[in-house]
């Protein structure tokens, strides 16, 4: 398998909900890195997407595009729509990924999104404020790996 079809692999699985197959696509020493959950190794990587998908409504659609990749490196687009919290408030995310490969897996995976336009969708008002702010990135961080840890503790 091309590291192109790596990452569609994984977008597909993404897309599909299957939690499961998306992990085989990643090294077992694997560094998820984003502006909402900081940096995860290994199996915290893991665990996330497991989470995220937990928590998928029937209305969350994954998509995604412009797939490049390389023997060391690749790139691509994902926008997922879903709806956030509590409130269920409506969030449209457009990422852009970045890999790195070993072992014909991906070894460092990193999420670039602009954090103030997400925190305004799934946030509201308080987001509209404050997203922007270093503050209300580390608590944005702080409280998604407090719900890691609570998902990764259920777990065992």
């Amino acid at each position: 398998m091309t590291n192109c079809e790596l990452v569609k692999k994984f977008y597909t699985a993404f897309s599909n909900g299957k939690a499961s197959e998306m992990v085989e696509c990643y090294h077992k020493e694997i560094v998820f890195k984003d502006p909402v959950f900081g940096t995860l190794k290994g199996e915290k990587a893991i665990n996330m997407w497991q989470m995220l998908l937990s928590n998928r409504s029937e209305t969350t659609e994954i998509f995604f595009k412009s797939v490049k990749a390389n023997e060391e490196e690749g790139s691509a687009v994902w926008i997922a729509k879903y709806t956030y919290g509590e409130k269920k408030r409506e969030v449209t995310n457009v990422v852009n990924a970045s890999f790195k490969f070993k072992d014909g897996k991906i070894i460092e995976h990193t999420d670039f999104f602009n954090i103030w336009s997400w925190s305004r969708q799934a946030l509201g008002f308080t987001g509209l404020l404050l997203g922007w702010t270093a503050f209300m990135k580390n608590k944005i961080q702080k409280t998604t790996n407090q719900k890691l840890s609570e998902f990764m503790s259920k777990d065992n």
